[in-house]
């Protein structure tokens, strides 16, 4: 598979490649020159698509990918960044902070207009960017009401303007994204961990809709925080927690089968995505040169049908999984 076949994002015109880059690492370690290399590994590469959001890091990630991006050509790459965690009342994160379940209560949710405009008027500064490509509203998960009267308003201005050319939600969960497909009128949606090669809750309802509309869905966490990227040891994590042993069992038969057909683990969680027709790319996070090299890598690894066929046959996949080409 090529990792930098571009891809479009709806009826926007905007493309992405297929591979893109997850910023909470970016955000998250304290060796700021290991991050800037990081990125620029990236551009070197040929990766197109980079999202952050404030929260991580505290701004730190949008800060490290200004300095590195705000030094290319705009029209080289596609970049996405998110609204409804708000940086105004607490301190910024020191370097190096955890951002995820472990701290979400240091960032509060705000989804208002006034306070949105004003969370993108910081994300601008940061990224050193007078727009940017996909705007998405943050883990709205018990704040839909307020999200579509404040931060949805916000989103469809901001884009008649032309300041964004993209608008969705960025979430761990479809269900409410699913909502917000039907209410309003967004053009993509970044999901994590909920469908990849562990996890496909979002097949049944949440991806045909999305194809049906036209809404371009982003995977993030296509290695469900850890666990298909790990060596699968009791220490693994899954969606941020750590694994519980029939997951763990479910990981390991699929290493299995990937090991008769002579595919690496990752390169199989990594493509696996793009077997869905609503999927027009994966973000993983990578933290080190080495990381981003071998996410490439994993893509461009070749991966015979019958892989998919031995998983499905397993009862690893559902039977209406479909398989990258």
């Amino acid at each position: 598979m090529d990792p930098l076949e571009l891809v479009g994002i709806g009826n926007t015109g905007l493309q992405v490649s297929r591979l893109g880059i997850g910023g909470v690492a970016i955000g998250r370690t304290s060796n700021a020159e290991e991050s800037y290399g990081t990125l620029k590994r990236c551009v070197e590469l040929g990766v197109r698509y980079f999202d952050t959001a404030p929260l991580y890091g505290g701004g730190v990630s949008e800060e490290r990918y200004g300095r590195v991006l705000s030094a290319i050509p705009r029209s080289s790459f596609t970049i996405s960044t998110k609204v409804g965690r708000s940086l105004e009342a607490p301190a910024p994160a020191p370097v190096g902070a955890v951002i995820g379940p472990d701290r979400t209560n240091d960032i509060p949710y705000v989804y208002d207009y006034d306070t949105v405009m004003r969370v993108f008027e910081g994300s601008l500064k940061r990224l050193n960017l007078d727009d940017v490509d996909i705007l998405l509203i943050h883990d709205p998960d018990n704040h839909f009401q307020e999200a579509m009267d404040g931060a949805y308003k916000a989103l469809s201005e901001l884009r008649s303007q032309g300041v964004v050319k993209a608008i969705g939600a960025g979430m761990n969960q479809w269900e409410m994204e699913s909502r917000l497909a039907r209410e309003g009128d967004f053009d993509c949606f970044l999901l994590a961990g909920r469908y990849t090669l562990l996890d496909q809750q979002a097949l049944p309802e949440f991806l045909p809709l999305c194809q049906e509309r036209n809404i371009s869905v982003i995977i993030g966490g296509p290695y469900n925080s850890g666990i298909l990227a790990s060596d699968l040891s009791e220490s693994a994590t899954f969606n941020y927690r750590p694994a519980q042993r029939e997951v763990l069992e479910q990981a390991r038969r699929c290493k299995e089968v990937c090991d008769r057909h002579g595919v690496p683990l990752k390169a199989a969680a990594l493509q696996f995505v793009f077997g869905h027709p609503a999927v027009a790319a994966a973000i993983p996070g990578p933290r080190t040169v080495s990381e981003a090299e071998e996410n490439f890598q994993m893509m461009s690894h070749s991966i015979p049908a019958g892989l998919w066929e031995e998983l499905r046959h397993e009862g690893l996949l559902p039977a209406e999984a479909p398989s990258p080409a």
